[in-house]
């Protein structure tokens, strides 16, 4: 048995890198996008994780990688109102995921507590 095969998923291809600077931890709440177009094709957008620097959400609506997003989200009754980009897609999921952009240390640093109070 090769001493890698814990890194080898089943298909037979390597584990992608984790590239997060954050841990992400799981938490389900509501996402609302700012753009008229994306409000009204996404439904209802929930995450599934979240970190200061990014989201994984679940979503019906197609985007493409690097594509830019504004959302509004509540989380522990902290309201943000973040931009990000799309750095991920994963159609067969629904899911896509959010890096954080041009977002303030001071949110940052907000963003942080909430996570860290989920993890509690």
């Amino acid at each position: 048995m090769n001493s890698d095969s814990a890194d080898v998923p089943a298909t037979g291809q390597p584990a992608p890198a984790n590239r997060r600077g954050e841990e992400r931890v799981p938490a389900r709440f509501e996402v609302h996008f700012n753009y008229t177009q994306d409000a009204a094709k996404a439904l209802r957008a929930y995450s599934l994780n979240v970190s200061a620097g990014g989201l994984c959400l679940r979503t019906r609506k197609s985007y493409d990688v690097g594509s830019p997003v504004r959302m509004d989200m509540v989380i522990e009754g902290e309201s943000f109102q973040l931009q990000g980009i799309i750095a991920w897609v994963r159609d067969e999921a629904e899911a896509v995921g959010v890096r954080f952009t041009d977002m303030s240390e001071e949110d940052r640093a907000r963003l942080q507590r909430v996570i860290d109070s989920i993890k509690r």
